[in-house]
């Protein structure tokens, strides 16, 4: 692991020689919804209060981080919205002078009501995770939510000027495989980039991620099989998608391949869990504790230090594929993805 200072400005590469420049925050493990993927029916044990982390610490690692080469940050949850104080949150970051962009994850639910307050603090980018178009589909899938709200969310973000707004949809086998039509004709109506995303065994889909598992390269034949499509530049973010678009239309198609193509010798982040631990890599249980030496008095410096380890121990790439879930003590929205 080394860093180095260009025009200014720390870069930090891990072993690997991968500059890590990519911070995600899971600023709460609450949901408003319960996916059948991420959580189980009854919700999973919520971490006490006193141990989720403040606003200013999360801001004090933000700070910490920033000193050596994270620019960019993701706020995730459970589901952020739900986070009191998330809009303050955005500005603290945004007065960070290292970083230059802020996005966000979000079910789209709680965004009518707070998408203008973000913009104006600062957030510049929204995913959205939309797996599937039907009423009745979104109810099952994540256990009674409403789709027409989480589609009034979407077009908030598109009417407030977040750019780029991508939705993030999970292609699972019998449950919303013969929407991908549908998916693809929404970017020809909207300037929405759809990201098809091959289910991982996490967490409540450890069990039966198999049976259900759709392929990239089966979704990219039978794409290019009814569509015409051409290659589209990376979509502006961080994120590991391959990009198409149909010819004219104002959204693309992407396609993100954690299994079958593995983007691990691109991965530029590191994850931070709501209770102040650091993830290196999503799919390890390996966590290094920065909440108790930050509430110790560790100064910004000193939990660089300790950020720079969390890096040295990244691993090169995950074993998801042989072990799945092995190990993990914690299901997606304790993490944040």
């Amino acid at each position: 692991m080394s860093t180095e200072v260009r025009k200014g400005e720390p870069i930090m590469y891990d072993t690997f020689e991968r500059n890590i420049n990519y911070l995600r925050i899971s600023v709460t493990d609450k949901c408003n919804l319960r996916c059948i993927y991420c959580m189980p029916k009854e919700g999973v044990e919520l971490a006490p209060h006193d141990d989720i982390l403040r606003l200013e610490e999360i801001e004090k690692i933000v700070r910490s981080a920033a000193l050596v080469g994270i620019k960019k940050v993701r706020l995730t949850g459970g589901e952020p919205l739900v986070r009191k104080g998330i809009i303050e949150l955005v500005d603290m970051i945004n007065n960070v002078p290292q970083i230059d962009d802020i996005a966000l994850t979000t079910n789209g639910l709680l965004l009518p009501d707070m998408a203008g307050g973000l913009k104006k603090a600062g957030l510049k980018r929204v995913n959205i995770s939309l797996d599937t178009l039907s009423p009745g589909k979104f109810a099952k899938i994540t256990r009674g939510g409403q789709l027409s709200k989480a589609w009034l969310g979407l077009e908030t973000a598109l009417e407030t000027g977040f750019d780029p707004v991508k939705t993030n949809t999970v292609v699972i086998r019998g449950f919303n495989d013969d929407e991908i039509d549908d998916f693809i004709a929404l970017t020809c109506k909207m300037p929405v980039h759809v990201r098809f995303i091959e289910l991982m065994p996490i967490g409540e889909s450890d069990a039966w991620a198999g049976d259900s598992y759709v392929s990239t390269a089966e979704l990219v034949e039978y794409v290019s099989g009814k569509h015409e499509i051409i290659p589209e530049k990376e979509v502006r973010g961080s994120g590991p998608a391959r990009y198409y678009r149909v010819p004219g239309a104002p959204g693309t198609i992407g396609f993100i391949s954690p299994i079958s193509s593995h983007f691990c010798s691109e991965c530029n982040r590191l994850r931070l869990t709501a209770e102040g631990c650091l993830r290196p890599c999503l799919h390890s249980p390996a966590e290094i504790d920065l909440r108790t030496p930050l509430r110790n008095g560790a100064s910004e410096p000193e939990l660089a230090d300790i950020i720079r380890t969390a890096v040295n121990s990244k691993p090169e790439k995950h074993d998801m594929q042989q072990s799945g879930w092995r190990g993990n003590r914690r299901v997606m929205n304790q993490i944040g993805g």
